[in-house]
């Protein structure tokens, strides 16, 4: 069974800049056997690569309109492509991504997750996502409960 954490944003735009931060502490651990990480940056469709394959995948990416004092957001992924339904392009984030796998891929989409960090991305919930996402690749979602918000 292939998994994989891929980590999406910029590093270089503070406010876009916690799938990097994630990915370079996971970098730094020893991670569950059959985890791969990814450091996904500004890939978007690009990542398709990423995601063919996989059983489970699991995104990290900055999380905007959440209240950073609530912790992390984890959720499945259609309730990350319902949640960005109303955009498209490069703006669009995960969601956009992940409503056109079915369309992209030449089997069945994986399992996907999605983990949010909440922004301003704060080192606290940047370590916490750094230690849940290896996890839920690992275990799927049962390894966050509790809690998981937006499932």
């Amino acid at each position: 069974m292939v998994k994989r954490v891929v980590c999406v944003g910029n590093r270089y735009h503070p406010e876009d800049s916690a799938g990097p931060r994630v990915y370079d502490l996971i970098a730094e651990t020893e991670l569950p056997d059959g985890v791969e990480a990814v450091d996904g940056g500004l890939a978007g469709l690009d990542l398709l690569p990423r995601v063919e394959g996989a059983d489970r995948v699991v995104f990290v990416d900055a999380a905007d309109g959440f209240d950073p004092d609530q912790g992390l957001v984890v959720t499945t992924g259609a309730e990350a492509a319902r949640a960005g339904a109303e955009t498209f392009g490069h703006s669009a984030g995960i969601g956009y991504l992940i409503r056109c796998l079915p369309f992209l891929l030449e089997r069945p989409a994986p399992e996907i997750l999605v983990v949010g960090v909440p922004v301003p991305a704060r080192d606290e919930a940047v370590r916490e996502a750094a230690r849940i996402a290896p996890l839920l690749a690992e275990r799927g979602i049962e390894a966050a409960r509790p809690p998981v918000r937006g499932s």
